[in-house]
């Protein structure tokens, strides 16, 4: 009798773990539905009634005026250099350099930015934290790379061959009528090809945008982590009036 019953638990054991196994599911097919989610979608009251405080508050915040443009600043108003252009640069080089001077106890030497970055003018007027959205709608952080002074000649051929008004600052590009570089100076001081510079950029720029190929010669690399949109809001806040104009920081020498 002991022996039929140990033979019993033993069947009832083995029936329950097969019982028990569960059989393996495998995804054999997805279906999907593409919802347009337009100004024509049907709003929902209570998803409104939650957001509108968050809302509001978020645009309190974006359109309340930090500053003052007399005149609208566009990234075309020069051939060779502009005044949103030039704002632009001008920022960069302000903000960041505390930055990474703080970091490294070395400066800043120039900036330089790419045209197509610039992605709305800057209206006459009241100007916003909006603002600095609009003129900048990416996420492009300040780099600080260090250059040869090979690198800095290849990024002036660069500039020279482009014919575009790539935002610079604390760096002068004379070219002569034969599109040739005529002069190079960096806060204004002869540029010396034996010398190495740090030159602020964005993170877009580094990883090979706009083709600046220079910039993968990087002797060092220093991520600020500092959005350029921010350094606008933080430099808006600093200032009453924006004074931007096209100045002789890349120009062309006139027929002698």
């Amino acid at each position: 009798m002991g022996l039929f019953l140990k033979h019993f638990v033993f069947f009832i054991t083995i029936v329950l773990c097969f019982a028990c196994k569960q059989e393996r599911l495998k995804l054999t097919e997805i279906q999907a539905n593409r919802v347009e989610i337009d100004s024509t979608h049907p709003q929902i009251d209570s998803i409104n009634t939650f957001v509108a405080p968050y809302r509001n508050r978020i645009n309190t915040v974006l359109d309340s005026t930090l500053t003052y443009a007399p005149k609208t600043l566009t990234k075309d108003d020069g051939a060779l250099n502009s005044s949103a252009g030039n704002l632009m640069a001008d920022i960069v080089w302000s903000e960041a350099n505390p930055v990474f001077n703080k970091r490294t106890n070395k400066n800043i030497d120039f900036v330089l930015l790419n045209h197509g970055g610039i992605r709305a003018i800057i209206s006459e007027g009241n100007v916003s934290a909006r603002t600095a959205y609009q003129v900048m709608p990416f996420e492009n952080t300040i780099v600080v790379v260090e250059l040869s002074g090979d690198s800095v000649l290849e990024l002036a051929h660069y500039l020279a061959k482009s014919q575009r008004a790539h935002p610079i600052a604390q760096f002068q590009l004379i070219l002569d009528q034969n599109n040739d570089i005529n002069t190079i100076r960096i806060q204004g001081e002869k540029f010396n090809k034996n010398h190495n510079y740090y030159v602020a950029t964005s993170n877009y720029l580094v990883s090979g945008g706009d083709n600046m190929n220079f910039f993968k010669n990087a002797l060092s690399i220093t991520e600020t982590d500092y959005l350029i949109r921010n350094a606008m809001i933080d430099y808006f806040k600093k200032v009453d009036t924006l004074k931007a104009k096209i100045d002789n920081r890349f120009i062309k020498l006139p027929q002698s």
